[in-house]
Order: structure tokens, then sequence, then C-alpha cells
């Protein structure tokens, strides 16, 4: 059982950068759970099983829904909410997969496997805040709030540090880096969008919290650029000043 987690969890880490476009499914309704058979935990969980190999999420929801309504606390019950999120994940139903990882770290905050729920809330919330046409076609969505972002962000931090050995460690490090720039990005569109209504002190004060929070970040250099000219714009020369020799300073402008 946790041999196949572990080889779904592997396939998001190798595919979690494409993205595809795919249908929502609901949660399992009593009428898809009384269309499955009435078999024993074991033979449901191999149906689901073999059906989730085979990218047949939907139905794998069912399955999976029914033994967890039928066998609430079997030797599957914990394995099953596993699954469910996989496939949650890979039918895009991004609030049923937050729902059951929130519900399984509540109820299991010693499980063996917490690793893999914060790697999928992290991988889950990347995926709630895309929206698959706009990427496609690549539109800049920048501008938009960043708080699934941060949340992401909050998660995958959490699984390296609390589990730093863990197969997911990897993959996590690359998304953060990622997370980190499109925070970085975000504020920076704002602090663009307050210079350009002459609210200079709020441009600077974003610029100013992407070099406090986000210096590891690639937008370091265009953070301080805005915070010098908001300044100059407000007549503070020193503050502009101090700012221009932070940048010059900076080891990434060397």
């Amino acid at each position: 059982m946790i041999k196949n987690l572990r080889t779904h969890a592997f396939r998001l880490a190798l595919a979690a950068s494409v993205l595809g476009l795919a249908a929502c499914s609901s949660a399992p309704e009593q009428e898809d759970i009384e269309r499955v058979p009435n078999k024993s935990a074991q033979a449901l969980y191999e149906d689901a099983k073999q059906t989730l190999d085979s990218g047949l999420y939907a139905r794998a929801i069912e399955l999976l829904g029914a033994i967890n309504a039928r066998y609430p606390f079997g030797p599957y019950a914990r394995q099953v909410q596993m699954d469910l999120v996989y496939a949650y994940y890979q039918t895009g139903n991004t609030d049923q997969a937050l729902a059951t990882i929130d519900r399984f770290i509540r109820l299991n905050p010693n499980h063996k496997d917490l690793d893999y729920m914060y790697y999928m809330r992290g991988l889950v919330s990347i995926k709630a805040d895309e929206n698959a046409f706009q990427e496609y076609f690549g539109v800049d969505r920048a501008d938009r709030d960043a708080n699934r972002t941060r949340v992401a962000f909050q998660d995958l931090t959490t699984l390296v540090k609390n589990y730093p050995n863990s197969p997911y460690a990897p993959e996590a490090k690359k998304r953060i880096v990622w997370l980190l720039n499109k925070m970085a990005r975000y504020e920076l569109k704002v602090a663009e969008y307050y210079f350009e209504r002459e609210a200079y002190l709020a441009a600077a004060n974003r610029g100013k919290y992407v070099v406090e929070h986000y210096s590891q970040s690639s937008y370091l250099t265009q953070a301080f650029d805005i915070m010098e000219k908001s300044y100059r714009k407000l007549g503070l020369q020193d503050l502009a000043d101090n700012v221009k020799k932070a940048k010059s300073a900076n080891p990434r402008n060397k």
C-alpha cells in the first residue's frame, strides 16, 4: 500500500510542472457509492488501486469513497484517505483534496507519511491558484492575490524543515524557490500599481517588503529600484541614497 503511495508521489514530482487540463470531480455521492459492488474492504481496495493506477480517477474516487463509507475504521482507512487526495488532485478537485488533507493531519498528527500530506497540500494549493487556460496562453498572472501561493510556500517549507530526509524534500526545495520568486513578483506588481497612481509611500513599502522577506528571490534589484525612485518622488533624498548604497553593496549586483 505504502509502495503504491510512493509511486504516485514520485509520478507527481516528475509531472507536477506540466499543467494539464483536468475535469472537476466532486466528493463521492451516495449514488456513486451505491454503484460500487458489495465486496470486502480488501477486494474493494484492490479494485480501487488498479483503477487509480490506470488513471481512471473519477471511478477511483467512487471506489475509495465507498471503502471510506463502509469501512471507516478498517485497515485501509488511512491509505484510502491518502489515495483520495491523489485522485482529487488529478481531477482538479482542490477543495476536496485540501479538506481531506487537513482532516488527515488533524486526526493523525504523528503518522509516518505526514511528509507526503504536506507535500500534497503544497501541490494542491499551487494547483488551486493556477488558471489553466491563461497559463497555457502565456498570460501573466502575477497580479493575482498571492494567498494560495503563501500557503503552498508554508506547507513545502514545513516539509523541508521537519522532514529533511523525506524523498519529497528535493522537489519541494525546487518549488520553494519558484514560489519565493512568484511572491516577490506579486509584491512588485502591486508596488508598480501604487507608483503609477502616485502612491509613492505605499510603493516604497511594498519594495521594502520584498527586500526584507524575499531577499533570496530574483527580484531584489527591482525592489531596491522602486524603493529608491519612490523615495525620490517623496523628496526623501537621504533614504533614496541609502537604498542606492544598499543595492550597490548587495553581492548580487557585483
